[in-house]
Order: structure tokens, then C-alpha cells, then sequence
């Protein structure tokens, strides 16, 4: 079978690239469109100061990076001069600590250095403004304009077509597939096309009616005159020989120009900018993506400058510009494939730093099928609808561009917009005191305030020890009451934003037994844990999936990448739809829960009448539900489902018959620290494609014998005997260090895996983490935590932590 026809719009940085890794894999049919002339076509590659900083707090975005330093050297398109992040500030000094914390998870070298290091690297530094850097020698210059134009001839000589001067006018589709390009100079046939077109992205994703979540934003370059000390260091052919250098404190990163300095600043107000009002034409003195620099804007950053870099003063901003790139919700890229016109590709928001990693991940997908590395963050699909309406997009990309450079917390909620999507039990939760936390646009208690007096009732051995200022942010001790409350009495957790989606239609069976990892063929009412894989064998998704009926399933998901996923693959006669947003869900969970339901209704809820992983449909107070005995916290309880207009309902009878049982409302942070005791996994954080069933530790759901399904064949032969990593259960050997995720472990001396998930455990009084480690790391190995620059000891555990005879949830 010959290779597709690929058209790729866009021929900067990441058009390039993906020309070239296409080609590399085989396919040789690929013609690159640019609407500017070649090979500097007005885009934001070609002005793009190039700065490689490859740590990022996203595994995948620093894998991203290093491909694209690694390729770019073999290209002779990069100065491999090291990267500098100055602290000036005792918060940025900290934080310093934590990302060279994730440097080291993610195996990229690097330093905390001091004051008088930092000046011997940066001679024109002030090393009184400064408490030290984090200092990275691998990170450097990328020379993005002429790697594109060696990029463009390797292809080329390889069969690649480029072709400048052609505006893409709209893409062409037929009976839901991709079919071409139309643009001024005619049509290009194409069985795939993909949109690297930068911030011009949203233009051509609308051609096909996609919404594309990116705003693009205005971001100042300014360039100094002669800087005496630079004198005679560089050359024309070698402009750069010091490290590039962040000052994030106020939101400036500077590099060389032989014997100038170039300055970004984040510091300004958000400028959006609208597309369709830009000149796209192109001359060497002018382009679409470089706008009049705004001298006023700059003038606090000048000012900043020459604080950090006294020799500064003797010169002056000479030419400045106010460059346009793309900004998203989230801050990060976006890749995937139309939901609607299949063939249809993304590739935007991708910065220089990352273009060769995600241009290699996008051709891995198109030739291969899946990436070698995790995409759940980029993947264009994560969002939910309410996340791609203009206002959204534009609010949240401009915070994005404010906070760039910001300390966040991994809890830090948006402060606006709020309130996009609350369940029907909302006005109930915010008068018990709900604390909400937000994702995917749904508010989330994370704990209650009027559980407050709880704490005063707990056991002695069951307070937590008082914790750092760092694991204290977005954090109440009140947790604990919570999950006290849940593992001795009753509580009524909201599990309405988790996403689901009913399948339906002759075929239903099938069509879920083909992308499962479990046995999905048994009787109506059952529930059962089950895996989506991808071709490799990685776990793209858990599901706990329902027999409502002989062609009737409910499927608990990830989100909206695994619809788009189960839409995709759907034949002719099966019907997906997305209840979340119709339908509402209580977890009622503790020793008391039978205590509290039963009396509601004429079903019969014991043991025996609804056994654990079954499900049936009741009348509880009246209310019509589906109860699925579950409990991702580990005791006796039900999932109970009902549609959304019965919700308040169904929550103010369960609240008042518990009453006399005691029952509170729990949040989030409670229900965490109770899954982690149990051992279960969180899909995204705990494993990911880049991980197989028995790495993760959830091979019991893999059941090879009930025939063929998606990755059936990459994982045979394969057990929990032969991986050679897993990932396991810590607890914290002093008893009070609580960890966030993402941190370094140590096994005898070496960095040998990273922290997915943690939480303090209430109920066996130590901290938690989980980790990815060597296989030979096994149960009673003492291992060491890095957090905030210090280690922490901790030992391997058996898991679960908290009723490993499943007695208590059985009961």
C-alpha cells in the first residue's frame, strides 16, 4: 500500500519539522503550503529568539524538549550554551529548588548553583540581586530560521515539495474525510492534512469546523546597542557564548547577539491580536507576526534590566517589536486529530522548544498510530465544550501569558472565569462551607468548613502533623475529618464531574470487547474494571464499564479524549452519547451506608441483594437511580446515578435520613488520600500510554483469553514478572513529609524514578506517595524523596496500605 498524500500547512518551525520526520518514516509524498515566501515566511519562526529551557513541570513537554536540542545539534542549528534561572526573591529561591526537583524526574542535568557561581557564568551580572540559579548545561540557543531552511532541503532531496507564496483558502472534505487543500494558487489533493499554521491556527481549524482553543498574543523583543563587555566574545558566525539567562521574578529572559542583548518580556499587559487584521504580507524590513514595539510597555521592564545587569546602563534599547505567538487555555500545545473530518490534523501552539518533539510525536501518530511519548496534555480533545467558547479561550490564554513565569501551585485554581459548570447539589455544598477547586470547568468541594468541629472529636492518633507552608497551600486539616468520618460513619461524596457516556446500539458488546482489556460478555447488571490500550500496549485509559441492558452500557471515563477515541472507532449501529452533563452521581460510602440507603428504598441493598461490582436500578425516596456497588475509597457503598433535574432531590433525602447516623458531605482531598491507601491508580497521573497493565500494577484487568481487543498482541507474553520497572507504593519514613508529585526518588544514590501521585494517609497515619521505579526496588527497599532540594527516606510498601482482604468493602 503506498504512503498517504500529506499536505502540512505551515512552514515554519514545526511544518518543517513534521515534513522531515514523515519523510524519515517512509512517507514521501508531502508537500509543505505557506501562504509568505521561503524560507522566512513572516511566521513566528522566523524572528523567534530560540531559547531552549527544557525543564517543564509536564514530563512529556521536557521529552518534547530534549528530542528537539538533540536534533537541532545534529542539524548544526543550535548553541548548546546552558540555561541560567536566577532567584532573586527567597519564593523563587525555593522554587528553584523544585524544578531542578523535576529536572532531575525527567533526566535532564542540572545545578542549583550560588551567587558568586552565577556571576562566574554571567560576568555582567549583579550577584547582589540574586540568591543563586538554577543553572542547566544542556539547554541553549536554537537557530529556528535556519534549521527550517536545512530542514526544507533535507526534506526536499528526499521528495518533500515546498511550496511558498500560497494561501490556503479552505479545506476540503467529503463524507467526513479530509480530501485536499484549496488555496489562490489552486487545489492540492490530500488524503491527510495537518494545521502547523501557528497563531493562524483557529483560521484553518474553522475551515473544517473546529473550534481551535488558542488566542494569539503579543510579546516584547527588544534588542540593546553595543554592550562594552560583549566586545570581541562573539562572532557573527557564534553570536552566543553565555548561558541564556531567566529573570522570572519579573518576567524578563535575556540572550546574546554578539555584542548585544536581546530581552523578552512577559512583564506588559495581554495584547490580543486579531488574525484576519494583519497584513500578511512580507518584506525584509516588515511581517504579519512582528507588530510596532510599544515603547511605554517595556519601559518598567528597561528599568528591571539594568538593575539585574548594571553594564546595561551604558547602552540603550536600540529596535524592539512586539512578536505574535500562540497562547491556549492551559498553556499547553495542541495536537490531535478533527473529531468531525478525519484526516484532519493539529499541530499548534507548539514553541520553538518543543517543534521537533512534537512534530516527531504527530508523525508517529500519523505513520504509526500512537506516540512514543504520553499526549493526554496536548491531546486537542481535553477540553470540555464549555472550555472552547471565544470568551474562555480569550480570558484564560491572557492569564496564561500573565502567569507564565509565576510560582503555581499544582493545586492553584483559575480565579476566573468560575461557576461554568456546577452539579445539582452546588447551593447544598456552599452552605456546608464547600471549598471548591476547579477542573474541566466543574467546581469541586474539596473539603467543608462545617466539618470544622469534626476535628475536635478525632482520635488523638488520628491528627495529621501540621505541614509546610508548600503542602499546606490549598489544604485543610479538616481532610482528615472527612476521612475519618468516611472509614467509621457515612459520607456523601459528589462524583457528578467525572465523565461518562452511554453505549448503545446492536453491536454495543462487540465494539466494547474489541478496545477492552477485560471480559465485558456477562450478564445484565454487572460492572466491571476494565483498560483501553493502544497499539504498543500503553494504558490509554481505565473504564469501569456497566451492562445496563443487552445493548445498553455506562462507561465511567477519563474525559473527553477517551469519547473521542470510542467515536472514532464506533461502528455503523452503536451510538455513543455524553450523559455527564444530563445525569448527577452520589457516592455514599462508610460502615454506615447500608444504614443510611436501605431504608430509602423497597430494593433490596445487602450484601447478597446487590453484590460488590453489580449494578440495578431503584427507587430511592422515591427518586429513580442505578446504584453500582463501587467505592474508590475503599468501604462498604454505592455509586448512585440519577438524572440531573432529580439530583437536589435525591441528595436533601439521603442528607436527612442520615442525620441521626451522623452523616457528613467529603470532599476531594479526603477522597485522594482514602483511593491511595487502597492502592487504586489515577489514569493521567499514575500511568499513562507510556505504561503497560503489569508495569502500572493493574494487569488483573487484562484478560487475553476472551479473544482479540486493541493491544492484545503488543502485550502477549508480557507479566508482572517481566517489567523491569513498576510502579509502587511509598510511605514516608518521618511520618509528616507530604509530598505533591513529580519529585525525584533515589534508589541507593541514584535518581532512578518520579513521584506520580500523593497524599497524607488518615488512616494509617504516614504519608503516601506512589512512584515509578525499578522492578528491582521491591517491598521493604528503603528509597529517598527529593523535595525542595533535601531527601526524604521512604520505604517500599505492600499495597493496599488499608484492607488488603477487601473485608471492609465486601461487608
Amino acid at each position: 500500500m503506498s504512503a498517504p498524500k500529506v499536505v502540512i500547512i505551515g512552514a515554519g518551525i514545526v511544518g518543517a519539522n513534521l515534513a522531515d520526520e514523515l519523510i524519515t518514516r517512509g512517507w514521501s509524498d508531502v508537500t509543505v503550503l505557506d501562504q509568505g515566501p521561503l524560507p522566512r515566511t513572516g511566521g513566528s519562526t522566523s524572528h523567534a529568539p530560540g531559547l531552549v529551557f527544557q525543564t517543564n513541570t509536564s514530563k512529556s513537554m521536557t521529552e518534547f524538549a530534549k528530542y528537539t536540542v538533540g536534533k537541532l545539534l545534529d542539524l548544526d542549528c543550535f548553541l548548546q550554551v546552558g540555561g541560567m534561572e536566577v532567584a532573586t526573591t527567597p519564593a523563587r529561591w525555593e522554587d528553584l529548588k523544585r524544578k531542578h526537583g523535576w529536572a532531575t524526574s525527567w533526566g535532564v542535568p542540572g545545578s542549583i548553583i550560588d551567587a558568586e557561581e552565577c556571576v562566574r557564568r554571567w560576568p555582567l551580572l549583579d550577584g547582589s540581586q540574586v540568591f543563586g540559579a538554577l543553572h542547566t548545561p544542556t539547554d541553549g540557543l536554537a537557530r529556528a530560521a535556519k534549521a527550517v531552511e536545512v530542514l526544507a532541503e533535507r526534506a526536499t532531496s528526499r521528495g518533500a515539495r515546498f511550496v511558498g507564496s500560497t494561501r490556503v483558502t479552505d479545506v476540503l472534505h467529503e463524507g467526513g474525510r479530509v480530501t485536499g487543500v484549496r488555496t489562490d494558487q489552486g487545489d492540492f489533493p490530500a488524503d491527510v492534512v495537518v494545521s502547523c499554521a501557528g497563531f493562524w491556527g483557529r483560521e484553518i481549524g474553522a475551515m473544517v469546523g473546529m473550534d481551535v482553543p488558542l488566542l494569539p498574543l503579543a510579546h516584547q523583543y527588544v534588542k540593546t546597542g553595543r554592550v562594552d563587555e560583549l566586545v570581541g566574545r562573539n562572532t557573527e558566525e557564534v553570536e552566543a557564548s553565555l548561558p541564556i539567562l531567566r529573570h522570572q521574578d519579573q518576567d524578563l529572559y535575556f540572550r546574546e547577539h554578539v555584542d548585544r542583548i536581546g530581552i523578552g518580556s512577559y512583564a506588559h499587559r495581554p495584547m490580543p491580536v486579531e488574525e484576519s487584521t494583519l497584513d500578511n504580507s512580507v518584506t525584509e524590513t516588515a511581517m504579519p507576526s512582528m507588530l510596532p514595539f510599544t515603547e511605554d510597555d517595556f519601559a518598567p521592564s528597561w528599568e528591571e534590566s539594568k538593575l539585574l545587569l548594571p553594564a546595561l546602563r551604558q547602552t540603550k534599547v536600540e529596535e524592539g517589536f512586539n512578536g505574535i505567538f500562540s497562547f491556549t487555555p492551559d498553556g499547553q500545545s495542541l495536537v490531535g486529530e478533527s473529531a468531525d473530518v478525519r484526516g484532519f490534523w493539529l499541530a499548534e501552539a507548539v514553541w520553538v522548544t518543543h517543534s521537533a518533539g512534537i512534530a516527531k510525536a504527530v508523525a508517529e501518530l500519523l505513520v504509526d498510530g500512537r506516540s512514543e511519548t504520553d499526549l493526554h496534555e496536548v491531546d486537542v480533545h481535553r477540553f470540555e465544550d464549555v472550555q472552547l467558547a471565544p470568551s474562555y479561550v480569550s480570558e484564560t490564554a491572557q492569564q496564561n501569558f500573565v502567569e507564565v513565569y509565576d510560582i503555581l501551585h499544582p493545586l492553584q485554581p483559575k480565579l476566573s472565569p468560575r461557576d461554568l459548570r456546577v452539579t445539582p447539589f452546588h447551593a447544598r455544598q456552599r452552605e456546608l462551607g464547600a471549598v471548591f477547586l476547579e477542573a474541566g470547568g466543574w467546581e469541586r468541594p474539596h473539603w467543608f468548613e462545617a466539618n470544622a468541629p469534626l476535628l475536635k472529636k478525632l482520635p488523638h492518633d488520628a491528627l495529621p502533623p501540621a505541614r509546610d507552608a508548600w503542602s499546606a497551600q490549598f489544604h485543610s486539616p479538616i481532610a482528615a475529618a472527612e476521612a475519618w468520618h468516611t472509614r467509621n460513619g457515612v459520607a456523601l461524596y459528589d462524583m457528578t464531574p467525572l465523565k461518562r457516556v452511554e453505549v448503545s446500539g446492536s453491536g454495543s458488546l462487540e465494539f466494547l470487547q474489541s478496545l477492552n482489556t477485560n471480559q465485558l460478555e456477562k450478564s445484565v447488571g454487572s460492572v466491571t474494571y476494565t483498560l483501553m490500550l493502544d497499539e504498543a500496549g500503553g494504558v490509554r485509559s481505565d473504564v469501569t464499564v456497566a451492562r445496563l441492558g443487552p445493548e445498553l452500557f455506562q462507561a465511567g471515563i477519563n474525559g473527553n479524549i477517551d469519547v473521542d477515541h470510542l467515536v472514532k472507532h464506533a461502528p455503523d449501529g452503536v451510538r455513543i452519547r455524553d450523559i455527564t452533563g444530563g445525569t448527577c452521581c452520589i457516592g455514599v460510602w462508610g460502615p454506615l451506608a447500608r444504614d443510611l440507603v436501605q431504608p430509602l428504598s423497597r430494593e433490596d441493598f445487602s450484601h447478597t441483594g446487590l453484590k460488590y461490582f453489580r449494578a440495578r436500578k431503584a427507587r430511592i425516596a422515591g427518586v429513580p437511580v442505578v446504584a453500582m456497588r463501587l467505592s474508590y475509597v475503599g468501604e462498604l457503598g454505592w455509586e448512585i446515578y440519577t438524572s440531573a433535574d432529580n439530583g437536589l432531590r435525591l441528595w436533601d433525602a439521603l442528607w436527612a435520613a442520615g442525620q441521626p447516623l451522623g452523616v457528613i458531605a467529603a470532599g476531594r482531598a479526603a477522597f485522594n488520600s482514602l483511593r491511595l491507601e487502597k492502592g487504586y491508580r489515577l489514569w493521567g497521573t499514575d500511568m499513562t500510554t507510556e505504561h503497560d497493565p503489569y508495569e502500572a500494577g493493574v494487569g488483573f484487568a487484562v484478560r487475553p483469553a476472551k479473544g482479540e481487543f486493541l493491544g492484545r498482541a503488543a502485550i502477549e507474553g508480557r507479566s508482572e514478572d517481566t517489567a523491569s520497572r513498576r510502579l509502587r507504593c511509598l510511605t514516608v519514613d518521618d511520618g509528616r513529609t507530604v509530598v505533591l508529585g513529580k519529585e525525584p526518588v533515589f534508589v541507593d544514590g541514584v535518581a532512578s524514578g518520579y513521584v506520580t501521585s500523593a497524599a497524607y494517609g488518615y488512616t494509617i497515619g504516614r504519608p503516601i506517595a506512589y512512584a515509578w521505579l525499578p522492578a528491582s526496588a521491591d517491598v521493604g527497599s528503603g528509597v529517598e524523596i527529593e523535595y525542595f532540594g533535601r531527601r526524604v527516606a521512604a520505604t517500599v510498601a505492600a499495597e493496599p496500605l488499608v484492607d488488603p482482604g477487601m473485608e471492609r468493602i465486601r461487608r
